[in-house]
């Protein structure tokens, strides 16, 4: 019931990840990334908790193949599990456990790698990997540019509702956490619409954040 796509830019160091599902606030329990660490997506019939721990291997030093190989060893319930750790180098490493959901697919390319269940077919991680590859720019638009080719390919079986992008950078909070967490829309769309509102002032928020005594000003009633 969910396709994402986990991502690095070799040129500013952010990573993240673009999910999207028929279930309601997706990003709120599979998406997890920390900077200074990599993105785990933990998907399927959902462990949160695969999250946080591979992100805290991954910040330990270990490389995407040994984070995972740790958080598969001794884990009974890794048949049901849907898993992709991305470290900081751009290396993935993929799971996907014989009892996951529907046709079901992993993709890897350059920086990237993408998953999914309860696939319309088993093309769309791959098609959602060659549009970010063949993708420029600022790893929010190509992440999207990947959610889109995926949906183009046939993504969910079913309707999605929910969707996120999350993404860290240089700073110890995630420079972008954006949600949809339930629309009859197109979910897709309106996840790409809040970043285009948000991408022009990210920098703005991180100023704000880092030095406020440079931070510009809101631009609201009051703030003059």
């Amino acid at each position: 019931m969910t396709f994402s796509i986990s991502a690095r830019c070799p040129k500013t160091g952010a990573m993240g990840i673009a999910i999207s599902s028929s279930s309601p606030a997706v990003a709120a329990r599979c998406a997890h990334a920390r900077a200074g660490a990599g993105v785990v997506a933990s998907q399927n019939i959902t462990d949160p908790s695969l999250g946080s721990k591979g992100l805290d291997l991954l910040q330990q030093g270990l490389n995407a193949d040994a984070a995972l190989a740790a958080l598969l060893k001794d884990y009974p319930t890794a048949d049901w599990r849907q898993i992709v750790v991305l470290d900081q180098s751009g290396n993935a490493a993929l799971h996907s456990g014989s009892e996951t959901l529907g046709i079901n697919a992993v993709a890897r390319g350059t920086d990237c790698a993408a998953a999914g269940n309860l696939l319309a077919n088993d093309r769309v991680p791959t098609a959602m990997v060659e549009a970010f590859v063949a993708s420029t720019g600022d790893l929010g638009d190509r992440l999207i540019a990947a959610m889109e080719a995926g949906q183009a390919a046939g993504g969910e079986a079913g309707p999605v509702h929910s969707a996120g992008l999350y993404m860290v950078r240089d700073v110890s909070w995630p420079i972008s956490d954006l949600r949809v967490d339930w629309t009859d829309g197109d979910t897709i769309q309106e996840l790409k619409a809040l970043w285009l509102l948000y991408k022009p002032q990210l920098e703005d928020y991180v100023t704000r954040a880092t030095n406020p005594t440079a931070a510009p000003s809101y631009g609201v009633p009051g703030d003059e």
